[in-house]
Order: C-alpha cells, then sequence, then structure tokens
C-alpha cells in the first residue's frame, strides 16, 4: 500500500536510508519517496492475526518468519512490505546469530493487504518488483471484495475461491488458511 506524496524529489537510495523513519513508514521506488497510508482495523487485524498464524508454524518448524512494517532493501528500492516472510536460513543475522536490524535482500513471501487510498496497481507493481528480484510468493490481500490475489513468477495472477486453501511457501507448507478464514478475522463476536 503506498500513497504518493505530492511533491515529489528525486533522490538517491543512500540519501533516502539516511533519512529519519518516519510514520507511516516511507518506501523508495525508482528516485521516489511514497509513504505509505496509516493503516485501519482491518488491515491491522489481518496484519496482526496472519503473522502470528505464520510464526506459529514457521517458528517451531525453523521453517520461516514472519516480519510486520519491515524495511526491506533490495534492488535499488527499499520497500515496507505489510508482511515479509523469511525462509528460516535465509533471515540476516549478525556473527552473534542475531536477527539483523538492516534486511538488503527480498523476502520470500511479501504480503501487502489494500487500504482504501493507493491503487491496487501501485501495490501490484511492488509485488511484482519483488518477484523479479527473488521473492517466491506474493500475496494481495482486498478487504473490500474478501479476495486473495496471489503472484507467483513465470504464472498468472490468480484468485483462489474462497474456500481453496491459499499456496505458502514450502517451509510453511502445514499452514492451511483460506481466504474465508482471513476474513472471518474480521467478526468480533
Amino acid at each position: 500500500m503506498v500513497a504518493v506524496n505530492p511533491a515529489v524529489t528525486k533522490v538517491s537510495l543512500e540519501d533516502f536510508l539516511k533519512l529519519p523513519e518516519t510514520k507511516p513508514y516511507s518506501e523508495y521506488l525508482d528516485g521516489e519517496i511514497a509513504q505509505k497510508p496509516m493503516p485501519q482495523g482491518e488491515h491491522s487485524i489481518i496484519q496482526t492475526y496472519l503473522s502470528a498464524r505464520i510464526n506459529d508454524i514457521g517458528k517451531a518448524n525453523k521453517g520461516a518468519l514472519a516480519f510486520t512494517e519491515l524495511r526491506c532493501t533490495f534492488g535499488g528500492r527499499s520497500l515496507v512490505p505489510d508482511i515479509s516472510v523469511f525462509a528460516w536460513e535465509r533471515i540476516p543475522k549478525t556473527e552473534q546469530g542475531r536477527i539483523q536490524n538492516r534486511f538488503e535482500v527480498c523476502p520470500d513471501w511479501v504480503i501487502e493487504i489494500l487500504s482504501p487510498e493507493p491503487s491496487a496497481n501501485q501495490v501490484i507493481k511492488k509485488i511484482i518488483f519483488s518477484l523479479k528480484q527473488g521473492t517466491e510468493l506474493g500475496w494481495l490481500i482486498d478487504p473490500k471484495d474478501e479476495s486473495v490475489m496471489i503472484f507467483q513468477l513465470n504464472q498468472l495472477p490468480d484468485i483462489p475461491s474462497k474456500q481453496e486453501f491459499l499456496p505458502v511457501l514450502e517451509s510453511v507448507k502445514e499452514m492451511q488458511l483460506s481466504t474465508t478464514e482471513i476474513f472471518n478475522w474480521l467478526k468480533i463476536e
């Protein structure tokens, strides 16, 4: 989800990375800085539950780890996907075995949750860029029409039925999740 600022100044990636972080986060795309819209209720609960679900399985089997709002700098861009999932062996670590603060590699799985402000095409461009840089899987979750669009390299995008299990990384293949289940998280009973 990206909202483009009306006054755009071209800056280098190096200069962008020296700037203080903003809330909501800014991203660096093709020499321009674009600020993401502030997440709202539906976005927030989907992001929270989905990352927890991925981490329940991924951490238990040391297969993958999901990060929310993590800055990933790769391919000349600096993006902040709603959820970035890294296969366990690809998580950037320090010499002491701790998670690095700076991630300068593409995620294995990029998940974006569409907000009312940006156009779907702006978000799709980020997912496609990530795939071209080595990301295996992309999801675009659209709360308005309760769908999940799936992106995989060398395949046409797909929107599975609401009852089908959605494709996931091989390292968390035990996770069986349908579009219906994702949108049931929005119901408070």
